[in-house]
C-alpha cells in the first residue's frame, strides 16, 4: 500500500494560509466584534486543520471538514448577522469560497489515491 506524502499537497497550504488570513484579518478590516471573534475562530480552525492535512494527508476526513468550515465561512456574514458591515463580510465569503474549493478538491484527491490504492492491493 502506498502512502500520500506529507508537506506535498498546494491545496493544503492554500487552506493553511486562507485560515490564517482570516483569522487575522479582522486587524486590518472593518469589523464587529461579532464578526472578528467568528473570524478568528473558523480561521484559526481551519488553519489548524489544514495543517493536520499537511501531516497527516491521508485523513479523508479532515479534508471533509476543511470544506466545511470554507461552507461556515461563506454562511456566516448571515448566520451571525453582520453582512452589512461589507469589508470583513467580503473576506469570509471570498476567503471561505477559497477554503470550500481546495478542502473539496483535496478531498477529491485524497478518495482518488485511496481507490488507487484499494485496487492495487487487492
Amino acid at each position: 500500500m502506498t502512502t500520500m506524502k506529507r508537506w506535498t499537497h498546494p491545496q493544503d497550504l492554500v487552506a493553511l494560509i486562507a485560515g490564517a488570513y482570516a483569522a487575522l484579518s479582522p486587524l486590518w478590516t472593518t469589523t464587529t466584534t461579532r464578526a472578528t471573534t467568528t473570524m478568528v475562530v473558523l480561521g484559526a480552525i481551519t488553519a489548524v486543520l489544514a495543517l493536520i492535512e499537511l501531516v497527516r494527508p491521508d485523513m479523508m476526513s479532515i479534508e471533509g471538514l476543511t470544506a466545511l468550515m470554507g461552507a461556515l465561512m461563506v454562511a456566516a456574514p448571515w448566520i451571525m448577522g453582520f453582512s452589512g458591515t461589507r469589508p470583513i463580510s467580503w473576506t469570509a465569503w471570498i476567503v471561505g469560497a477559497v477554503v470550500l474549493v481546495v478542502g473539496a478538491a483535496d478531498l477529491q484527491v485524497t478518495r482518488s489515491h485511496h481507490r488507487g490504492t484499494m485496487a492495487t492491493s487487492h
